[in-house]
């Protein structure tokens, strides 16, 4: 079986060619939240996924068969801003991504729109869809990617239905437009608490370097290690650590992120895209 997966992965790669430009749009999981750089931007997996794209293409000063990278050959853009609904990623960057008509685009939306209380899986899938459709039409290939299996992510555990619903969808429209698929809900090294930010919400550095290591695979790209790599021991947790934890999260976290829902208010107003052209890495 395992043999087959390659088969199927390398065959993506060969179909696409060499990629030499990516785009990424979304919300704050492409944005990079919870996954600080040295200058006070964010990283994040598609950052990091496009480190490793631009990896695999060779230096045209090298010798011939040389393996140096030439990442100035590579171009990127991240257009992801967060806190964006469905339709704010639809209208304010898809038509940036079809402008730019880079070889790859990460689409990753609906996440926002799924955890607000009253919505429909089924229809924000079928406004996905109708972008996943525009999208393909302009770009050389489309990656679309699923959601978390949040059972273990205790302030979104409840929406777990919805998100599987979504994730559902997600795959069967990937498979209509014949999408290579980030498939996050399989991932089982983000169960772990330390793939986490301390909000709950937003991967960890660590959690966005394996989900960048999961959507190279995804592509057939040999990676430097394993996404799913067990993670090492941890020491056990008493009851009362724990429990003053939560405290300390609902506080500093949770309360805010209500407050600002009440208000209408996003963590993205004013925020503009970290990179908005396909520049050099």
């Amino acid at each position: 079986m395992a043999d087959d997966s390659n088969n199927i992965q390398q065959g993506v790669t060969n179909r696409q060619g060499a990629i030499e430009s990516y785009a990424a749009i979304g919300d704050s999981f492409t944005e990079g939240v919870g996954d600080p750089g040295p200058d006070g931007t964010f990283v994040g997996w598609a950052d990091r996924f496009a480190v490793l794209l631009a990896d695999q293409l060779p230096d045209p000063e090298a010798p011939t068969g040389g393996a140096d990278s030439a990442h100035g050959n590579f171009r990127y853009a991240n257009l992801a801003v967060r806190g964006r609904l469905l339709d704010q990623i639809v209208e304010e960057q898809v038509p940036r991504a079809k402008e730019l008509a880079p070889d790859l685009v990460s689409f990753c939306a609906g996440g926002n729109d799924i955890i607000r209380p009253g919505t429909d899986p089924d229809d924000v899938a079928e406004r996905f869809e109708r972008a996943v459709a525009d999208l393909t039409r302009s770009v050389g290939t489309v990656m679309v990617t699923t959601g978390f299996d949040t059972r273990d992510v205790p302030v979104l555990r409840h929406l777990r239905g919805k998100i599987a619903t979504y994730t559902a969808h997600v795959r069967s429209i990937a498979d209509r437009y014949d999408c290579p698929v980030l498939d996050l809900w399989s991932l089982r090294s983000v169960q772990d608490r330390r793939a986490w930010d301390n909000d709950r919400l937003h991967l960890s550095p660590e959690g966005h370097t394996r989900v960048a290591l999961r959507a190279a695979q995804v592509l057939g790209l040999d990676v430097p290690a394993d996404p799913d790599q067990v993670w090492p021991p941890q020491a056990h947790r008493g009851t009362l650590e724990v429990r003053r934890d939560d405290i300390h999260w609902a506080r500093e976290y949770l309360v805010p992120w209500i407050g600002r829902r009440l208000r209408g208010e996003s963590s993205g107003d004013h925020v503009e895209p970290k990179r908005p052209d396909l520049l050099p890495l």
